[in-house]
């Protein structure tokens, strides 16, 4: 490579060929490296040496290979190509979403995802192959939310939808996107693209179910952006004869460019009279040599730099009037542009050289008030239009507490007992008894102190028959008094020490019971217990002895924290508040990212400058005032209605149920952020309940479990937060209690553990 420069004149009496070559100057490597810089930076694209593949290093597949690539500025390229053949993959690189195994990628004189480059960011529009809409959205609030994302004035959007509604003959501005059709929503799609007017334009197929006038349309409104030089338009599409109307295109297949020029000059030098035959005859040779002409980056290896200036698109300046179709009544309406300026920009824009850095401060900061304001304003509108959403946020907490409370920590009713009373004769259920210090009888009135409300008793004359009934699943036990029941009890207290083993065996009372419900089981020889407790101390009493006798010699004071007759739904409730919020939370965003990925919003969104830090404080907006409201349902509901009781701060309870609500959501992201689909999210969301149920002490102490267990549910994030609520409601401890405040601690120690894996995983894979 080599270069003039002027030097000083030549000496009259010197050789003249000794004064030419003195003019000649050669460039040093570094000046070449240097222009070759230059000349990246010149392009609106240019990609060299671009290898992409999948998979691991031992087994790759391969997406690109030594791919080369240029597109001018002011001009549109057409990449056309197969399906699977790379373009997406291509266009992904090119927008910042994907890297490049090796190569290099120059877009708009910058290097995609670096800082101040503005790609991603709004000096690119791009149309995904996919829908990429909220469908929950009004087309109006579809472009306001990508307005605002684009850094955009409320005012500037307005004036921009209505030109792009009738340019693209769209419905209503009212309309929901969910409710169009295929092709109302591709072009809505389109609309976004074009809605903040940027500098480089990429569609990924936006013809595609698009009515064909109304497709010339948008051919000849790109001829125009294109024409003043400082817009560039890189399309997909599957109508290869359409690319006629590009300035350039770029014949792909198998991650290679087979060519790289103007439609024209192709034609001509393959001598064909469609692009179809040009690309067939390319494939050919690039099958049966496995060699693909090779393109260089200079635009120049068939011929475009042969060209003094940007060839004109073929129909650039036919119906240069018409910039959209309207079909009302049947009748094509053709909408003639007056108010789009001579450089073809959309209406309120003003124009801007491509060199120029307006926005060049806002690149290098956080974030932007439009952007948080947009997001947020996304996050809700979806949840508030989702019925089914906004009854899973807010009724089922309140099912699952009145659930609960309604069937938990109850005492069991209804218990049949068989009773075999062969002390008294028993009629018709009647076991006569006097309740004065009358010795007869004893049998019925110890019966009468059995708990009527919770025990039905049954009258047997058989002991087997009584026991049969309970083998058959007809009562929960016996309870058995011999004929000489009530004369050896009066024995037995009469002789005291002296009383025989026949009449101690005979004063005893006898129960067999069914042990295979513990819960039943335990609370049935609780009450036969109590009851005879309670029999003693009424017998003394009526004759005048002191009770305190016929009770065990043991004294049980009021207890310092509790009651005497601990309710388990007291022990169980603070655990249940926490895992009620803690579970709906990470329901509630486990899949929200999926969603938006597999959609494609959330590349579109990342493509548009999105941030994955301003994602994730979106949603932990949104989701603090959601959990603000489950919050006070899930207390109101258990405190106040059902009298869980509370005796310590109310302000603590409710600070680590918020927190614990914030700790569920930052799991759900990071299950969101890990998973690829929405299925294997729920598979990991419903995998981790039972285990962290079962261990963090929720419904049974940890001091129950195996000591390494212990150590592994002290390490879960229920547990010191479950251990600290129970502190806080049974026993009013403040937080100055270790107990207490390491729950807080333990809990915002997981926040931030949750919230830098997400983002470390959507950094990576927004890789």
């Amino acid at each position: 490579m080599f270069y003039y420069r002027e030097t000083s004149p030549p000496s009259p009496l010197g050789d003249e060929k000794e004064s030419k070559m003195s003019q000649i100057q050669f460039s040093s490597p570094s000046d070449k490296q240097n222009t070759l810089a230059l000349q990246k930076r010149a392009e609106a694209v240019c990609v060299q040496n671009a290898y992409k593949h999948y998979g691991s290093n031992k087994r790759p597949n391969h997406v690109l290979s030594k791919l080369n690539m240029t597109v001018k500025k002011g001009t549109i390229y057409g990449l056309l190509g197969a399906s699977g053949c790379g373009k997406t993959t291509l266009l992904s690189c090119i927008v910042g979403r994907r890297k490049l195994n090796s190569g290099d990628i120059w877009v708009l004189g910058g290097k995609p995802g670096t800082k101040g480059s503005g790609v991603p960011g709004k000096r690119v529009g791009y149309m995904p192959q996919e829908i990429a809409l909220y469908g929950e959205f009004t087309i109006k609030e579809t472009m306001m939310y990508f307005g605002w994302i684009f850094g955009m004035e409320t005012r500037e959007i307005v004036e921009r939808l209505r030109f792009l509604l009738d340019f693209l003959d769209l419905p209503s501005e009212n309309r929901m996107v969910k409710n169009l059709s295929g092709g109302q929503q591709r072009r809505v799609s389109f609309a976004v693209a074009l809605m903040h007017d940027p500098e480089l334009l990429i569609l990924d197929e936006p013809t595609v179910g698009v009515d064909p006038l109304l497709r010339q349309s948008i051919w000849t409104h790109l001829v125009r952006i294109t024409s003043s030089g400082d817009k560039t338009v890189i399309i997909t599409t599957h109508y290869i004869e359409e690319a006629r109307q590009a300035h350039c295109i770029g014949l792909m297949r198998s991650g290679r460019l087979l060519a790289e020029d103007p439609p024209q000059a192709l034609l001509r030098m393959y001598n064909c009279i469609s692009l179809e035959d040009v690309f067939l005859k390319l494939s050919r040779k690039q099958g049966q040599g496995n060699q693909v002409p090779e393109i260089t980056v200079s635009g120049g290896g068939l011929g475009l730099n042969k060209m003094s200036k940007r060839e004109e698109a073929p129909y650039a300046n036919e119906d240069a009037q018409v910039i959209g179709l309207n079909f009302h009544q049947s009748k094509e309406v053709l909408i003639v542009d007056n108010g789009v300026g001579s450089n073809g920009d959309l209406p309120g824009k003003k124009s801007e050289a491509a060199t120029d850095c307006t926005d060049c401060a806002g690149r290098f900061s956080f974030t932007s008030r439009g952007k948080i304001k947009a997001l947020i304003q996304k996050n809700f509108l979806r949840m508030w239009r989702n019925i089914g959403v906004m009854l899973f946020i807010f009724a089922l907490p309140v099912m699952q507490v009145i659930l609960f409370c309604l069937a938990i920590g109850r005492d069991p009713s209804g218990l049949k007992m068989a009773i075999v009373n062969h002390d008294v004769n028993v009629f018709d259920g009647y076991c006569p008894y006097n309740s004065s210090c009358s010795m007869k009888n004893l049998s019925c009135r110890y019966l009468d102190n059995l708990k009527n409300e919770s025990i039905i008793k049954n009258y047997y004359a058989d002991l087997d028959d009584a026991k049969e009934a309970v083998r058959q699943g007809e009562a929960w036990g016996v309870i058995y008094f011999n004929e000489n029941y009530t004369d050896s009890l009066v024995a037995r207290l009469a002789l005291g020490d002296t009383a025989d083993n026949e009449t101690i065996l005979s004063s005893e009372v006898e129960v067999w019971l069914d042990m295979s419900n513990q819960q039943i089981g335990l609370m049935l020889s609780r009450d036969i217990q109590f009851s005879y407790r309670d029999f003693a101390k009424g017998l003394l009493s009526s004759c005048n002895y002191n009770p305190k006798v016929g009770d065990i010699p043991i004294d049980f004071k009021d207890p310092i924290y509790g009651d005497t007759n601990p309710s388990f739904t007291d022990f169980v409730a603070p655990g249940v508040i926490l895992t009620i919020v803690f579970f709906l939370a990470v329901a509630l965003t486990s899949s929200a990212l999926i969603v938006e990925r597999t959609e494609g919003l959330l590349d579109r969104s990342w493509v548009a400058g999105v941030s994955p830090g301003e994602i994730l404080f979106s949603h932990v907006v949104t989701q603090f005032v959601v959990m603000c409201g489950q919050t006070a349902l899930v207390l109101i509901f258990m405190i106040l209605v059902f009298g869980v009781k509370s005796n310590g701060n109310i302000a603590y309870v409710v600070m680590l149920t918020i927190l614990q609500g914030l700790c569920g959501m930052c799991f759900g992201f990071v299950i969101s952020a890990a998973c690829e689909l929405e299925r294997n999210a729920i598979q990991l969301a419903l995998g981790s309940f039972y285990p962290t149920l079962l261990l963090s002490g929720v419904i049974w102490p940890i001091e129950g479990m195996p000591w390494i267990l212990r150590y592994v549910s002290t390490c879960l994030p229920l547990t010191l937060a479950t251990s600290s609520l129970r502190s806080i409601l049974t026993r009013g401890w403040p937080i100055t209690d270790p107990d207490v405040y390491m729950g807080f601690v333990s809990t915002i120690l997981w926040i931030t553990l949750f919230l830098v894996l997400t983002i470390t995983i959507l950094r990576f894979k927004r890789g």
